[in-house]
């Protein structure tokens, strides 16, 4: 049977060292301090990383379910020269799961002194369930209340609760196209009636979309037909390159945009956001990291003779430092594989902990008019937690190598002197 080595068994033995004297104890105390900090560090690392992980997660899938994956669209605002050849050739392209024809304008919404900004979407009600998850389940029945000439309107939740309407109210649709009039420019207007609203979950989209009939829209405004085609892909991931695909392959002056270019400002943000919070908080698992250097110094300072005996018996230097080195590396392991087990119980169950906490101190954590979801979402993901817990036990291990080699050094003569 193989022999364990003498420096695993005896830098195990210093770790969990006897509290027997008042020395022996205050180094067990700061040891222990160095290992609660880089479990605190290494679970807070990993809290934070999820939590952002699943607030994107959250906006992108809330954000796609009102935008495609791909839009196709004439330049101008103008209606696409032949909708039903750009739907054929789009569909052709064998990431492209769904298409449907759209028209897209600004518009203003008014009922009594009450006017709202509203982005106007006309869709097709036959086709949008296979562009928009918005539009499957209960929300399509009531889009297919969208016929055209009844000039009827589907309007956000948050938008129709600003205006105060309710479904079989009368609202004003503005064109910003007006009409030209002896007196002038005149506005169009468009009285239509509200056949209910939809909650995409996303307050931005809640609070500005009003989806009509794409036939009802081009009337209000003079649009000859669809002024794009909205895409779903088989892999949303896909999207850039798909996109760059069909630019290639489509007839006409068209345009392209995927969903990361939509919101690419918002998605850089949190990329950025995500990167400063690692380095922030990495500062905390050196800290604590760090704080080794001082328990093994002072450990070495105390283990002064048996360093000395043990080098009388034979020990080498290197064997002097490998005791040490297991020291440290034990109190960075155990303190790394807490962190790993705190910060992944937190990030699993958080909502369930904040929930309880706005509940115990009456308060929201995330206003949905301001971070755009009203629950904490949480996404451990292997990509985040595996270099949290190698920069953890790279920063112990080199924590520990000054202070081993500083025992390694240790004259047994000197030491054994006052002994």
């Amino acid at each position: 049977m193989k022999q364990i080595p003498y420096e695993l068994l005896i830098g195990w033995r210093y770790t969990r060292a006897s509290r027997s004297t008042r020395r022996n104890g205050f180094i067990s105390f700061i040891s222990g301090v160095s290992m609660l900090g880089i479990a605190l560090g290494v679970a807070a690392l990993i809290i934070v990383l999820s939590v952002m992980n699943g607030f994107q997660k959250e906006v992108r899938d809330r954000m796609l379910s009102v935008v495609s994956h791909i839009e196709i669209y004439a330049a101008g605002g103008n209606a696409l020269a032949n909708p039903a050849q750009t739907l054929l050739e789009a569909k052709s392209h064998p990431q492209v799961i769904g298409a449907a024809p759209f028209i897209a304008a600004q518009a203003l919404m008014a009922r009594g002194e009450e006017m709202k900004g509203a982005l106007v979407r006309g869709i097709d009600p036959a086709l949008e369930h296979e562009v928009t998850d918005m539009a499957q389940g209960p929300q399509q029945q009531l889009l297919s209340q969208l016929i055209p000439g009844s000039f009827g309107v589907v309007l956000g939740n948050e938008l129709a609760r600003n205006m105060g309407v309710v479904a079989g109210d009368k609202v004003t649709l503005i064109a910003p196209s007006g009409q030209i009039t002896p007196a002038g420019v005149v506005p169009r207007l468009k009285q239509m009636t509200v056949l209910g609203t939809f909650d995409s979950g996303h307050f931005e989209y809640d609070s500005t979309l009003v989806l009509v009939n794409w036939e009802d829209a081009a009337k209000i405004f003079r649009l000859e037909g669809p002024t794009g085609v909205r895409l779903k892909l088989r892999d949303l991931h896909l999207a850039r390159q798909v996109a760059s695909d069909l630019s290639k392959s489509l007839t006409g002056d068209l345009y392209l945009r995927d969903w990361t270019r939509q919101n690419r400002t918002w998605f850089a943000a949190v990329q950025v956001e995500k990167r400063m919070m690692f380095i922030i908080l990495t500062l905390i698992v050196a800290v604590a990291a760090f704080n080794l250097v001082s328990t093994l110094v002072m450990t070495v300072t105390d283990k002064r003779a048996d360093i000395a005996i043990l080098r009388t018996l034979g020990a080498s230097p290197a064997s002097i430092m490998g005791i040490f080195m297991v020291q440290g590396a034990m109190v960075g392991v155990i303190g790394t594989l807490a962190g790993l087990v705190l910060g992944l119980g937190v990030a699993l169950n958080i909502d369930v902990i904040v929930p309880g906490l706005e509940h115990l101190l009456g308060a929201s954590f995330l206003p949905q008019d301001i971070y755009l979801i009203s629950r904490m979402p949480s996404d451990p993901q292997q990509a985040d937690i595996v270099p949290v817990a190698v920069i953890s036990l790279l920063m112990a291990f080199v924590a520990t190598l000054y202070p081993s080699w500083r025992a390694s050094q240790v004259n047994p003569a000197e030491a054994l002197r006052y002994e």
